[in-house]
């Protein structure tokens, strides 16, 4: 299919029986990419149809070249791996948490380096999940699919439930990340100024279903 790591061609979505995006023609490079605009254009339905958590009403996604509806979805999330807007974790202490998704497919997690590479020490990994600060807690689900070793994580609006100093840690990390690591990142954000920090040029905007 054409151009980029991921190609939406006449894409039609819907949520809640309302269409967000509306023959949405878009091909996302490598790298990271920010896809910015306002509340209800579509950027939260483009990340879920990304890694098949949904699947389009018409048109194709392709990822790598092959539609996703050929690809196992479970096998598909181990590859690009979605990071929500809130912090999701399980009970326990952060190194269960960060293990999860590894133990599932029957192999250990290097938790000490996904910590680190999340932006926490060592020492967070026998912390209980639950008393952490919510950046902190948002810095252990980036460890946590890190540990599945993506190729592509999806970010939607990792920072938006972040004070200040938090959030500007988080988008280093991010950015110290994709140039570290062969990861790719899609990034979804309502603010320009974040999306520009992040990504510099390559911002995708969405308005009314559609790209702009």
């Amino acid at each position: 299919m054409a151009d980029g790591l991921f190609s939406l061609r006449a894409v039609q979505a819907s949520r809640g029986g309302r269409p967000v995006l509306l023959d949405l023609d878009l091909d996302i490079p490598e790298g990271m990419t920010a896809v910015r605009g306002p509340s209800g254009s579509g950027k939260s339905t483009l990340l879920r149809l990304l890694n098949r958590l949904a699947d389009p009403d018409g048109g194709t996604v392709a990822y790598a070249g092959d539609d996703v509806r050929g690809l196992d979805p479970l096998d598909l999330r181990r590859r690009v791996c979605l990071v929500p807007q809130l912090p999701a974790l399980v009970e326990g202490d952060v190194a269960h948490n960060v293990g999860l998704g590894p133990s599932l497919c029957g192999r250990d997690a290097d938790v000490a380096r996904c910590l680190e590479l999340a932006g926490l020490g060592e020492e967070y990994a026998a912390r209980e999940a639950g008393r952490l600060s919510v950046g902190e807690q948002q810095r252990v689900m980036l460890a946590r699919a890190l540990a599945l070793e993506p190729e592509v994580l999806l970010l939607d609006e990792p920072t938006s439930a972040l004070d200040e100093e938090s959030r500007a840690g988080v988008e280093r990390t991010l950015v110290e990340l994709v140039r570290a690591l062969d990861t790719s990142a899609v990034v979804v954000t309502h603010d320009r100024a974040q999306a520009e920090r992040l990504a510099g040029s390559n911002v995708l905007e969405l308005n009314g279903g559609r790209a702009a």
